[in-house]
């Protein structure tokens, strides 16, 4: 089910009652450049064209304060309905004063059935991105595309790997021997005419593009060619490269037109099924209510009311009927995502089983070879398996075996993972237990230059590797912002590590995937003063912004 309307998700520094004066202000320009009346914003009901309704309701609390306008236009019986929803919203405590801005079009076909028509950005949108000072994460949403000189990439390269970044990042290049003015003009800003509101956009000078390059070796973009950086970029992981999409200059001179569609496609799918910042999710549903006219009899007004009420019944049963359509498409495709995620969770047991035992074998043939001065009369023999634990209380009792990892987490919740076991997360947290011991000896040895991920990356973890992609050494902003949940990732230590006995552990091991417990393993390396890793907790996922 492949998204028809348009979302953009924007924040602001500005606060709440500045915004709403200057999205009220862009709104009635919005309006008298369409022919409405914009006479009336007041709460309620307005109908301020033919067949045009706009809807006005605002609240304000404790837990925040919202203004919405939602426009419901029907040229014809047989048109369907564009529907247009602008919504301001006071940030949340951990949203650090940040007000949030969101637009909403799409539209709703006349007759059951019948597809909807796909949602372009409007023309409100690039008026409220000129005035708004709109970000998103580090980066600023801009109307236009940006130019990017070469003093610019660590910018750019730490506005990518930000990540509390929602929106794809989309970068242009200029064809050698191309005027990058000239290139921006004729061939990148129609390019990028349906991207306004949904990504981020650069265009990369050629000197730019040759030190972007060089710092982002595995997600290189050239040659006039685009690449879309989707949100939760690696640079230093090789794999990851296949989730940022390249289009080709071939593609994009062929046919310009259709290659904006394409290119607009995957973050416009994206805004439209990214859960929406906590702030947001918690605005109340619309309730249209019809608007009291003082000049009216009373019977009158009833009749009015009465009239109102009906169409707005109408509304909520046609909404009523598109959302069950929506969940029944979305309980259809999560079925076919599930059976997927259950044939790639296989695959990748394998595989990890298959990489372990790689590894397990390069290991001993190294050592073989060091020790054998005939190699032509070397042959190969069985490797050593590892005695993973039985269970994860077993592992507990076996972490004697690791005098260099010492675990300071509550033994239950480490226990209750036996009773939730799926996949190989028992072998995973053994593996990672080795590999954080092994990377302790080499520490007390001196032949580590960097942090845990730096050494599963490098060729001296080859006697205990650990895949990199399953180490995390940081948690978000947004959560290590949150005082609650930077709280539950301050975990226990000895008083001789800090003297309030407790750390915070944002570096962690993932343990698995693929349903609601996903166990993590979060450690601290105090391996330069005690010489020791202390593991604070080996459990379910600790709760972030998404839980």
């Amino acid at each position: 089910m492949e998204p028809s309307g348009y979302r953009m998700v924007v924040s602001t520094e500005m606060d709440y009652v500045d915004t709403c004066a200057v999205v009220e202000k862009k709104l009635i320009t919005w309006l008298r450049d369409k022919r409405y009346d914009p006479s009336g914003l007041d709460e309620g009901r307005t109908e301020i064209a033919e067949h045009v309704t706009l809807d006005r309701d605002f609240e304000s609390g404790r837990h925040g304060a919202h203004s919405r306008w939602r426009m419901r236009e029907t040229p014809t019986a047989t048109s369907g309905t564009w529907q247009s929803t602008l919504l301001v919203r006071s940030g949340s405590p951990s949203d650090e004063g940040r007000t949030w801005v969101q637009v909403d079009i799409e539209h709703q076909p006349a007759r059951e059935g019948t597809a909807p028509k796909r949602a372009n950005t409007p023309n409100i949108v690039r008026s409220l991105l000129e005035s708004l000072n709109a970000r998103d994460g580090l980066a600023d949403v801009l109307p236009e595309p940006t130019f990017v000189e070469a003093e610019d990439i660590d910018e750019l390269i730490e506005e990518l790997c930000d990540t509390d970044r929602r929106m794809p990042i989309v970068v242009a290049t200029v064809p050698y021997g191309k005027d990058p003015d000239d290139w921006s003009h004729s061939v990148v800003e129609p390019l990028f005419r349906y991207l306004h509101g949904l990504a981020v956009l650069y265009i990369l000078t050629p000197e730019a593009q040759a030190k972007c390059n060089a710092a982002l070796e595995y997600h290189p973009v050239f040659g006039g060619g685009v690449r879309t950086y989707l949100p939760g970029l690696d640079p230093a992981w090789k794999p990851d490269a296949q989730r940022h999409p390249v289009m080709s200059r071939r593609t994009i001179e062929g046919n310009i037109g259709r290659a904006a569609s394409i290119l607009a496609a995957l973050p416009q799918r994206i805004a439209s099924r990214q859960a929406l910042p906590a702030a947001l999710s918690r605005v109340p549903r619309h309730r249209a209510r019809p608007r009291p006219n003082p000049d009216s009899t009373d019977v009158a007004q009833l009749r009015t009311d009465n009239a109102t009420l009906r169409e707005m019944l109408d509304e909520a049963e046609l909404a009523e009927s598109r959302r069950a359509n929506e969940i029944g498409d979305l309980h259809a495709e999560l079925a076919k995502t599930e059976q997927g995620s259950d044939e790639l969770r296989g695959e990748n047991e394998e595989l990890y089983d298959k990489f372990q035992e790689s590894q397990r074998l390069i290991r001993f043939l190294r050592t073989r070879l060091e020790a054998v001065e005939d190699f032509d009369t070397y042959a190969p023999a069985d490797t050593p398996a590892i005695d993973y634990p039985a269970s994860f209380a077993d592992l507990l009792e076996r972490l004697p075996e690791l005098p260099l990892i010492s675990f300071t987490g509550n033994p239950k919740i480490t226990r209750s993972l036996d009773s939730q076991w799926v996949d190989n997360w028992l072998n995973v947290a053994w593996d990672g237990l080795l590999a954080l011991h092994h990377f302790a000896q080499a520490c007390a040895d001196g032949t580590v230059g960097g942090d845990f991920l730096s050494w599963c990356k490098s060729d001296a973890s080859h006697a205990y590797p650990f895949p990199a992609a399953k180490v995390k050494m940081r948690e978000s902003d947004t959560v290590a912002r949150h005082p609650k949940l930077r709280n539950e990732r301050m975990l226990p230590v000895p008083k001789s590590v800090f003297s309030e006995e407790k750390a915070f552990m944002q570096a962690h091991l993932k343990i698995g995937g693929g349903n609601t417990i996903a166990p993590r393993l979060h450690f601290y390396d105090d391996c330069p003063r005690s010489g020791k890793v202390y593991v604070g907790y080996l459990g379910p996922h600790l709760r972030n912004t998404l839980t």
